[in-house]
């Protein structure tokens, strides 16, 4: 779990992070939004230690990171996948991190072939693509075997089969009962991958919610052989319908039950009866209008 307590961070007469409190709970992934500038990466590494609050506190686990005697095996953290020697070669990379903390070499084994880096374990990380150092990136987060995992982009420089793999891995991480915490500017893949949002601007928390809650539904599209009849048998103040095709009907005001109920009481057939939600992006871009730091023309 990370307990984030009323975190203020400031540089000079700059605040960058403003009483900022949640929580990333063990058993979900949490996805953790913002526009540039909002502050997410420097909560991500108040969390982990490498920036200390100016006032408030971060528990991963309970208690402070810095505290920790294995902190590798209590978070497993991707902040930069390039923060690694060129020289060195994948393998000895995380041999060289594993031996910080007694991990057998088996293990390094494991995380290179789970990560897809086992046919090229020798290789000079330098000589790696963006995909691949963020492949190493991952296996070194995922070393300790910790209960929890924070991953700043995972995902960039991934092809689709490496896109597919982490969003299976996260969910498959979060199934086993541990803490996922996913920062990332994409926000279709966000959407795929996480149970609840922590959405920050200017510091401080615009939202935190689930993503069922957070993305609302715009309406209902239902498709109909007779739709003057279904039309007649729904209307009422409040609701609007609109035709969107011979047999199609766009309804707001009223829920998918309400008129699947309505229309099965009278007999019309359905075809199609299906909740059009927002996007998340729509709905994010809506939450941090006011909370661009950095925006370009129109």
């Amino acid at each position: 779990m990370i307990q984030v307590r009323e975190v203020t961070r400031r540089y000079g007469a700059k605040t960058v992070v403003d009483h900022l409190s949640f929580t990333a709970k063990p058993g979900q992934v949490t996805g953790f939004l913002g526009p540039n500038g909002a502050g997410k990466s420097t909560t991500m590494r108040m969390i982990v230690g490498l920036t200390a609050p100016t006032s408030g506190d971060v528990l991963v686990n309970g208690k402070p990171y810095v505290s920790s005697k294995a902190p590798l095996r209590e978070i497993g953290v991707l902040l930069e996948a390039k923060a690694v020697h060129p020289g060195r070669t994948a393998v000895s990379h995380l041999l060289a991190l594993a031996r910080t903390h007694g991990i057998p070499r088996s293990r390094v084994d494991e995380v290179l072939d789970l990560a897809g880096l086992s046919a090229v374990a020798h290789k000079r990380v330098g000589a790696f693509s963006l995909g691949m150092g963020q492949r190493l990136g991952i296996a070194a987060a995922l070393l300790g075997d910790p209960a929890v995992v924070m991953l700043d982009e995972p995902v960039n420089g991934l092809d689709p089969e490496g896109v597919l793999w982490v969003r299976n891995l996260l969910a498959g991480l979060a199934a086993e009962g541990r803490t996922v915490m996913l920062s990332s500017h994409l926000m279709s893949e966000v959407s795929l991958i996480a149970d609840h949002l922590v959405i920050v601007g200017r510091g401080k928390l615009l939202a935190d919610t689930t993503v069922a809650d957070f993305v609302t539904t715009e309406g209902v599209r239902v498709v109909t052989a007779v739709p003057d009849a279904l039309r007649a048998v729904i209307a009422s103040p409040g609701v609007t319908i609109t035709s969107t095709g011979a047999e199609e009907l766009f309804v707001t005001g009223a829920s998918a039950r309400q008129i699947g109920l309505a229309a099965a009481t009278r007999g019309i057939p359905l075809f199609e009866l299906t909740p059009q939600n927002a996007s998340l992006e729509e709905a994010f871009m809506d939450l941090t209008r006011d909370a661009v730091e950095y925006e370009a023309s129109r």
